[in-house]
């Protein structure tokens, strides 16, 4: 039985590292395999373009350029290491994916939907089983970061680049409820992990997990 895909999304500083670490607990106490990876990155490859794409010297990345090397990084990913781990059974849990393309690339950016053709070719139409967006105020994100340090290219990016982000997020959980659950990321780390324990109770029953 393919294995099931989850993805968290959301602006920087919302808390989703934390939020994984709990998932990968739920389903390792059911004795499942996990596998945790993050976007841009994940294997070798796609981890150098993170690096070229988040490099806080590269300003002068052109947009469709930044979209392109996000697309390929997705790309690789995809077909190393996500598709392999699905088709093996096991749990794969994603720091962003798809959705995050469209909300930095087509809303942040302003490319539309030239972002969503160019990734459903480098994802082979792969699309994740369930998908928690963190919401958080962009101000609050950008506040919360700001105190952990150097910030990469995208996070040094103004605040209106931060909120058309989030009208993004904010469009893709309205056209996809069924997909995209909204998580108050506002909340403490524990009323966030609860809620987020009954969605996945919900899916491994429908799953039979």
């Amino acid at each position: 039985m393919r294995g099931l895909f989850i993805t968290l999304e959301g602006g920087d500083g919302a808390g989703k590292s934390t939020q994984i670490k709990n998932i990968e607990s739920f389903f390792e106490e059911k004795g499942l395999l996990v596998v945790h990876t993050r976007e841009p990155g994940g294997t070798p490859i796609s981890e150098k373009l993170r690096e070229i794409v988040l490099d806080s010297h590269n300003l002068e990345m052109k947009d469709v350029t930044e979209m392109l090397v996000y697309a390929a990084a997705r790309a690789q990913h995809v077909r190393e290491l996500v598709m392999p781990a699905l088709e093996k059974g096991h749990i794969v849990i994603c720091d962003r994916f798809l959705d995050s393309s469209i909300a930095y690339q087509a809303y942040g950016r302003g490319l539309g939907d030239m972002v969503g053709i160019v990734n459903a070719f480098a994802t082979g139409g792969l699309a994740p089983d369930i998908t928690f967006w963190m919401d958080i105020d962009p101000d609050e994100g950008k506040r919360r970061v700001s105190r952990l340090g150097d910030l990469d290219r995208l996070e040094m990016e103004e605040g209106d680049f931060h909120f058309k982000v989030y009208e993004g997020y904010k469009a893709i959980a309205e056209g996809d409820p069924e997909r995209v659950k909204r998580i108050d990321a506002t909340r403490s780390v524990e009323e966030i992990s609860e809620e987020i324990k009954k969605y996945l109770e919900q899916i491994c029953e429908k799953r039979g997990i």
